[in-house]
């Protein structure tokens, strides 16, 4: 009975696979859809596949006795309304919710690794699990068990994998799929170009959101070119205009025209701010321009490898199993294993010479899309006037922000406490000649209180500029931080001379905050790396946090880009869904290379 239930549920799982390819179809045309502008279909159509996918785990539980958890990352939580009813997401306002979640969950299904694998399950796995009733008459429910460890691999969590070092062929056919990979998105770009021009023709108020939907897929080309080839293209847009500020009567004015709520003067300002960048107009010429470059790149070792691929199939699949005699143009008719073996060799030069310069042609793909996707001089020019113009606000308001704080804690503190000690001196002078016991008493409490008061001092000083900085430098400082902090934590790094004091300031409370968010949403390690390159001191700090961290919603992380931005610094932070947090600290400063003091300590570092 068992032999005979395990081959019905191997015929079962036969027909249910192929139901996989329902869903590669459904996915296919929905991608198109997204290449086309219809960019509403795709995340919905990944998330309807992966019901299939939990299927598929629940039978390999309950038929193969395999059981294998969901891999996805945390779903993004639901946006929150603001006080005055509008969603913020960003520099963007939204009424509804719809627009925000939409985005989100797109995002958190396309930056998910486990939606790859699912996609590749889907297509190979009907071809295999056909083959599984015939593995299960021969082998039984073993066969089924196989079947489930498969899936198990393909549909479950897979810890993280060890860097490995990839031999010539291994590197050199990447980079070919690199180059392909290049042209893929370059394709998407052109089509993308077409659909803004259209837009800028028909429906001019629609600009704004086609253009910064077009730029995530620029983003996208940027950011994989650099992962592929090492080409770094930084993004040459101007910053977003800044929220409206109401009048103080509640109305919103832009120019002449008054309007009641935000929404209109958010899409006018965003219309005009991207009209007016370069960057956009660029970007559209890049899309044509970029397309052009990798096609000329890619199309000779897409034919040589197409060919070579398809002869070695011609003869040694197709000539052995179905025709005893083949022809593969250039080369003269085969009919013998021999004749076979001997074009062999010039098949595989084909593909040599296909992938050989692949690395380099996709290093050029790369640094031709970084002239037309990457910033010119004058818009860096123009990046800089804007981004002074916001630092110099944000200085303003962080320093006058500072002082309050400082002068609220020295009269809500050390002045209410010595206006105490003043009256309790006071009283000891009237009591000490007539009541001596009481008088004691009372300088006992003076004693107190001064200590109190000396501590609440220091505290004060500390939070102005904290002695450790100036006894032991900046990484020793992060260190002592890190052995404060409740988290299991790593510091790792060299300085070779002291950073400017000011900039020392800065990083340290950068760090104090981004630790003391960690600890707060539940991360239990932590890792902090300080480097200084090129006159650019970097920090990493790293935690398995939760994820989904974003300076928009956290006044701690805009806090630190005000502070970072006062020395031309950016705070980089890359938080999906389900962790890692990465904050990347980037401060251009110098630094004194005179000996360190002796009370200066380079020791290390866990704590």
């Amino acid at each position: 009975m068992v032999y005979l239930r395990a081959i019905g549920r191997a015929f079962a799982l036969a027909a249910f696979s192929l139901l996989s390819w329902l869903d590669v179809l459904v996915e296919l045309v929905t991608f198109a859809l997204l290449c086309g502008g219809l960019v509403f279909f795709f995340g919905p159509a990944v998330e309807w596949a992966r019901g299939r996918s939990a299927a598929a785990r629940t039978l390999a539980a309950r038929w193969c006795g395999v059981e294998i958890a969901a891999p996805y990352r945390p779903e993004p939580p639901e946006p929150v309304r603001e006080r005055d009813g509008w969603y913020r997401d960003g520099n963007q306002l939204y009424k509804r919710a719809f627009w925000i979640s939409w985005q989100h969950r797109l995002t958190w299904v396309m930056e998910d690794p486990a939606t790859g694998r699912e996609f590749t399950w889907q297509l190979v796995n009907p071809l295999l699990t056909l083959l599984l009733p015939v593995a299960v008459l021969l082998g039984g429910p073993a066969a089924l068990r196989g079947h489930g460890r498969w899936t198990r691999w393909m549909l479950g969590p897979r810890p993280p994998v060890e860097p490995t070092r990839k031999n010539w062929l291994h590197r050199h056919l990447e980079s070919l799929g690199h180059q392909f990979g290049i042209l893929a998105l370059s394709l998407v770009q052109l089509i993308f170009s077409v659909f803004q021009l259209a837009v800028f023709g028909v429906a001019t108020p629609l600009a704004a959101p086609v253009v910064l939907w077009s730029r995530s897929i620029t983003d996208t080309l940027r950011r994989e070119a650099e992962n592929w080839t090492g080409v770094r293209i930084p993004r040459p847009y101007l910053p977003p205009p800044a929220l409206p500020v109401p009048r103080a009567d509640g109305l919103y004015q832009v120019g002449r025209q008054l309007h009641e709520e935000p929404f209109w003067p958010v899409q006018l300002a965003r219309r005009r701010w991207i009209l007016r960048d370069r960057a956009t107009w660029r970007d559209i010429a890049g899309g044509g321009l970029s397309s052009l470059v990798s096609l000329a790149c890619s199309l000779p070792a897409l034919v040589a490898f197409g060919w070579a691929v398809t002869g070695l199939s011609v003869l040694w699949v197709w000539r052995p199993f179905v025709s005893p005699r083949v022809e593969w143009f250039p080369l003269p008719p085969v009919s013998t294993h021999l004749g076979a073996l001997a074009q062999t060799p010039l098949i595989l030069l084909a593909v040599v010479i296909a992938v050989a310069p692949a690395p380099w042609l996709a290093r050029q793909q790369a640094r031709f899309a970084r002239l037309w996707f990457g910033p010119t001089e004058s818009s860096r020019l123009a990046q800089r006037v804007e981004r002074l113009k916001q630092t110099r606000s944000d200085v303003t308001v962080t320093q006058a922000a500072e002082l309050r704080r400082i002068e609220r804690d020295l009269h809500d503190g050390i002045q209410s406490r010595l206006v105490a000690m003043g009256m309790k001196l006071g009283a000891v002078e009237a009591l000490v000649d007539t009541d001596p016991a009481a008088a004691k008493r009372l300088a006992a409490e003076l004693r107190a209180a001064s200590s109190e008061a000396l501590t609440e001092l220091r505290v004060l000083i500390r939070g102005i500029h904290p002695p450790v900085l100036s006894e032991r430098g900046l990484l020793d400082a992060v260190r002592a931080l890190a052995m404060d902090s409740p988290l299991k934590s790593e510091v790792t790094g060299s300085l070779p001379g002291r950073v400017e004091e000011p900039v020392e300031a800065c990083v340290y409370f950068a760090v104090s905050e981004l630790l003391g968010n960690a600890a707060k949403h539940g991360a239990k390690r932590v890792s902090i790396e300080v480097e200084f390159a090129d006159g650019l001191l970097t920090v990493v700090v790293t935690d398995e946090g939760p994820g989904g961290a974003n300076p928009a919603r956290g006044s701690g992380l805009r806090g630190i880009e005000r502070r970072l931005g006062a020395f031309d610094g950016r705070l980089t932070l890359t938080s999906p869904i389900g962790g890692p947090t990465k904050a990347t600290l980037e401060i251009p400063c110098q630094l004194d290379l005179e000996p360190s003091s002796p009370r200066t300590s380079t020791s290390s570092e866990t704590a």
